[in-house]
């Protein structure tokens, strides 16, 4: 595994943690988090649930043969996770994260935000900010294009979770499709944020910082992880009507976390 610069390793742990090499290591240590957040009823462990799920939806891809590279695939996969796992374990020891990072763990202890708000704020961080950052590093000196079939697959499975989650969450929130539907402005603002989790933005962020020198992808990168966190907002939105709809949903929620977490694995 490639050594990372300073921004790469911004999630640095401070008690020392195995260095995860496979996707099966991955889904041990994605295991282990939401163990935990069922145990100690922790909204961190929505994005967890569904995290995994991911990954082992990719990880059935690569025994498909549906990549180009899968060894390579695995490579990002595991990088990718890896930003999550070392954010997740440095803010539970109240260590620096990403801003980014920081706007999705800050929610987890209010009451208020939707489950589906949790996932979201979470996507925004990886996606918007880390999947590009791994693109960049598992590519390396070489030429980035080469990766992007496979980045596409990738990000149109991360891509798809929005509507999948609504329809899986109606456990939770029986109305919450009739809701999402009939209240254009939740809708909307759903729908816009999905759009922006777009391959699109993600792979141009990619082909931005690859192969720079390092003080200037320190730079790239905080300021892209300055702009991921401003996008949070749309998710925490403030707006009274919205905020109003997002609460009254947010009462009709059922179940315990605990409970949440199973039905998101």
């Amino acid at each position: 595994m490639k050594k990372l610069p300073f921004l790469f390793t911004l999630h640095a742990i401070v008690q020392p943690m195995p260095t995860i090499q496979t996707i099966d290591e991955v889904l041990e240590a994605l295991d282990s988090i939401i163990k935990q957040a069922e145990d100690n009823n922790d909204t961190a462990g929505y994005f967890a649930a569904l995290y995994r799920k991911v990954t082992a939806r990719v990880k059935q891809g690569i025994a498909n043969n549906e990549f180009e590279d899968g060894p390579r695939i695995e490579q990002l996969d595991v990088i990718f996770a890896s930003r999550y796992i070392d954010a997740y374990h440095a803010w539970k020891q109240n260590q620096p994260v990403t801003a980014s990072w920081k706007k999705a763990f800050d929610i987890t202890p209010d009451y208020w935000p939707i489950v589906l708000q949790h996932l979201l704020m979470g996507m925004n961080a990886h996606i918007n900010l880390d999947l590009g950052i791994a693109a960049a590093q598992v590519s390396g000196n070489n030429n980035i294009n080469a990766l992007q079939n496979d980045f596409n697959k990738i990000n149109t499975i991360l891509s798809s979770l929005v509507a999948e989650v609504q329809n899986e969450l109606a456990d939770i929130w029986p109305r919450l499709k009739w809701i999402l539907q009939k209240t254009k402005n939740v809708d909307d603002f759903m729908v816009d944020f999905s759009m922006q989790l777009s391959r699109e933005g993600a792979w141009k962020f990619a082909v931005s910082i690859a192969g720079k020198p390092t003080a200037e992808l320190n730079t790239l990168i905080a300021a892209r992880d300055i702009q991921v966190a401003e996008k949070s907002k749309i998710v925490t939105h403030d707006g009274f009507v919205v905020s109003l709809i997002l609460g009254i949903i947010r009462l009709g929620e059922r179940g315990s976390i605990k409970q949440k977490i199973q039905t998101l694995k």
